[in-house]
């Protein structure tokens, strides 16, 4: 290529994948299309001294409350995963291996050899082989390099797609490159899969598990994606071992089976007994969208948790949770509610009078709730029969939470007023002990009798949305099979 002007960018392989080649080019006329060309260059390049993505992550959840919060899942899940790694050849590597705190069926891993497993993707497994299937799969994305490969592959097609700006003047090469950058990832991101299966297969065998069970938690985990897309419109959201195969996939099932002679002529027993871990796992999202105990509103997804005075009846919706006071002896209420972010940096005195547009308060202060910055008001009261009127903004974590008091003809102010000051004071973040109280849908294990049908079992469960269905997903018996006797089968209560 021609050098074209007196700035040279010259883009170094990505460790050993030599894919990308220096790059000339000229600013000329087109000074402001090449800053974001340059600028892209040098994102490709190492940064020694940044955090990788996946111990930010980590960190991120650590200070979130977003683990599993049970030493024994979290030692398990890491004993499988050393397992896993002795036998790939990668022993004494750096890896971190943890349980998630989420009810999506989804398991990923990083380039900085983080693997994370949600314990929703766990609910679904039927032994520890499945189990080390999973991980070994997420091993073998690392193993394979798969998460640089596809970091890169996005930044070179939009670098590319600034060349062909630069080239031609047309901001539609831009959106060519990126639609066919995109083309390319797909059929990559198969690929991957593939090899990230057949290293998982041979991981399996070689740390004596059965390298089929790759095959049985891909068939498990395929039925409960169909049946989630098909029957509760719920997308699929997992990248892995099944997003990207037909259930009976030919290069999967050969994939597998090569790496059966690879396994001794005895299996070594499993690390704990599955079935012991599986029971009392926490299971659902109940507490992810929202869930009243006892006058207090706990929220898995966003953390929080408040409390309303004694005696009130506590309702939510999707969007707010409401309090209020049904004894007849006030009309007082009180409701919680997340609010879009501010379009510029504001504090919450700020986001009261220029995002809310609010010129009727008075009385306001900022405060502290917990450790987070908060701005409690007064309302104007200029018509109607409330006696008082209450407004506070609380930040946490990067969200705005808007507290609302009104108490209208009947009841005391001065005690509303307490009301509503106390239930702002419990405003805080979600502890590992409200988790416990909160999360109250749990996995079960039983042992199943003669005559049981999932039928009969659906109706002593708590899952409230096609209970018989889920029931034999869970067990791997979808989509007519029933419990055998002296089986174990999972419930939910």
């Amino acid at each position: 290529m021609k050098c074209l002007c007196e700035i040279s960018c010259a883009c170094r392989p990505v460790a050993d994948r030599r894919v990308i080649v220096p790059i000339q080019f000229r600013i000329a006329s087109r000074k402001l299309i090449a800053l974001p060309l340059l600028l892209g260059c040098l994102t490709l390049l190492p940064n020694a001294h940044a955090a990788g993505d996946g111990e930010k992550m980590y960190n991120d959840l650590r200070e979130k409350n977003g683990l599993y919060q049970d030493e024994d899942w979290q030692d398990y899940v890491t004993e499988i995963g050393e397992r896993l790694l002795a036998a790939s050849g990668n022993a004494g590597g750096n890896y971190t291996f943890t349980v998630v705190d989420n009810s999506a069926v989804n398991a990923s891993a990083t380039q900085d050899a983080y693997i994370f497993i949600n314990r929703g993707l766990i609910a679904f497994c039927r032994n520890e082989d499945e189990l080390a299937g999973v991980i070994g799969h997420e091993i073998g994305h690392v193993v394979g390099r798969h998460p640089q490969s596809r970091k890169g592959m996005n930044r070179l097609g939009g670098l590319l797609g600034w060349l062909g700006v630069i080239g031609t003047s047309s901001f539609a090469m831009k959106d060519l490159g990126d639609t066919l950058t995109a083309t390319a990832i797909t059929r990559e991101a198969r690929e991957q899969e593939l090899e990230a299966d057949a290293y998982g297969a041979e991981f399996l065998a070689k740390a004596g598990y059965d390298p089929l069970a790759m095959i049985d938690v891909i068939h498990v985990l395929k039925d409960q994606e169909l049946f989630a897309k098909s029957v509760m419109n719920r997308p699929s959201v997992y990248h892995g071992i099944f997003g990207s195969h037909p259930r009976n996939d030919k290069r999967l099932n050969d994939a597998v089976h090569r790496a059966v002679p690879l396994a001794g002529l005895t299996t070594r027993p499993p690390e704990r007994d599955f079935w012991a871990m599986v029971d009392g796992l926490v299971y659902g999202d109940e507490a992810a969208t929202g869930l009243i105990k006892d006058g207090v509103y706990y929220h898995g997804s966003l953390r929080i948790v408040v409390a309303f005075p004694e005696g009130w009846e506590v309702t939510n919706t999707a969007s707010a949770v409401t309090g209020r006071d049904l004894s007849g002896a006030s009309s007082g209420s009180i409701t919680v509610q997340r609010q879009n972010p501010p379009t510029e940096e504001q504090t919450p005195e700020e986001y009261i009078r220029e995002t809310l547009k609010r010129d009727d308060i008075e009385n306001g202060e900022s405060i502290v709730v917990n450790g987070y910055p908060a701005y409690v008001t007064d309302i104007q009261i200029l018509g109607g029969d409330d006696q008082v009127r209450k407004m506070a903004i609380v930040y946490k974590d990067g969200g705005i939470y808007l507290i609302r008091g009104t108490l209208g003809a009947v009841g005391d102010p001065a005690q509303f007023e307490k009301d509503f000051r106390d239930t702002l004071g419990t405003f805080r973040a979600m502890t590992a002990a409200d988790l416990k109280v909160a999360q109250n849908q749990r996995i079960k294990v039983i042992m199943a009798n003669p005559g049981d049908t999932y039928e009969e079992l659906a109706r002593k469960v708590s899952i409230k949305r096609y209970p018989e269905e889920t029931l034999r997903i869970l067990n791997g018996h979808h989509p007519r099979g029933e419990p055998r006797a002296g089986d174990y089968i999972k419930i939910v209560q």
